[in-house]
């Protein structure tokens, strides 16, 4: 009768010995990856810094006249005048506060409409994201026809620029508030619905597939399986669109699309350069002013414990 090996079939020696061989061969195919990443990024660098002339030498010639500049366009103050009001013949005193921002008036309302201006396109660029972001979210698409039509769609969308978008509707409608709310708002539509597409991609789909086992369809599982999870993102990146937008409209209206940057436009093309920081400062007190007010917003409509 012919005996058993009962030191026959593998060991497991063996089995380590394989497992060893294959982790070193991942970490062999992981270096190798690595160091081609590292390459092929070192190359775009040195590319990036040939094409743009990127050079240290030009970078140190050039700082020091950007204080210059700056330098040049800061107002000439008196501090022993600065809080002067008006004189006599309603003529403010030069050197003062009110002679520096003599027409304050005019920008208050400009700002006033810049605001306007992007709350209005917030809004209808948001609306638009939100009804093109689930069609194309790759695991709530109804189809890959309509998932790649929807992504190419907001690409057109982000991928012009707002002033080239403000020009054309300069050019269609007139000069006006209108065209750059329609420009932004096209923009904003196309940037916050890439956003809302990949908070929709991480969220859970378990409440989808509950809603579609008891014959649910696919509105009712957007409406009850996904909004729920994803409306907080969704109104901070909205917040956070509403403060860029408001940079954006002082920029179109440098082609007439209303807002302060008509007026900043005006001010620097007829080399005032005084006002130029006047209306700067106002735009960069308000933006921060924004920023302040969007941050408690997020915190009321997202709690605090989200946010951290």
């Amino acid at each position: 009768m012919a005996s058993i090996d009962v030191n026959a079939g593998p060991q497991p020696n063996d089995a380590v010995s394989v497992f060893e061989r294959h982790r070193s061969e991942l970490r062999r195919q992981r270096l190798g990856m690595n160091i081609l990443f590292i390459g092929a990024f070192l190359l775009a660098l040195g590319l990036s810094i040939w094409v743009s002339r990127f050079y240290p030498d030009r970078l140190a010639a050039g700082l020091p006249r950007i204080f210059e500049y700056f330098g040049t366009i800061m107002p000439n103050l008196q501090f022993d005048l600065l809080f002067e009001g008006r004189g006599a013949d309603g003529r403010a005193v030069p050197g003062s506060l009110t002679y520096w921002y003599s027409d304050f008036n005019v920008y208050i309302r400009l700002i006033v409409e810049t605001i306007f201006m992007a709350l209005t396109a917030t809004i209808l660029g948001a609306t638009a994201a939100f009804l093109l972001c689930f069609p194309a979210s790759r695991n709530l698409a109804p189809n890959s026809f309509i998932y790649i039509v929807s992504r190419r769609f907001m690409e057109i969308c982000r991928g012009v620029p707002e002033i080239l978008y403000a020009l054309v509707f300069v050019f269609a409608i007139g000069i006006g508030p209108l065209a750059g709310v329609l420009a932004i708002a096209i923009h904003s539509a196309g940037a916050l619905g890439k956003l809302f597409s990949e908070v929709n991609e991480n969220a859970s789909m378990r409440p989808v597939e509950g809603i579609r086992g008891v014959g649910g369809n696919w509105f009712e599982e957007i409406r009850y399986g996904v909004v729920p999870q994803v409306m907080p993102n969704f109104v901070s990146y909205t917040l956070l669109r509403f403060e860029i937008n408001v940079r954006a409209s002082s920029i179109v209206g440098f082609v007439g699309a209303g807002g302060i940057g008509a007026e900043l436009n005006r001010v620097i093309s007829l080399y005032s350069d005084d006002r130029v920081v006047a209306v700067l400062l106002l735009v960069v007190i308000t933006v921060t002013l924004i920023d302040l007010l969007s941050e408690q917003m997020r915190t009321h409509f997202i709690g605090r414990e989200n946010l951290q």
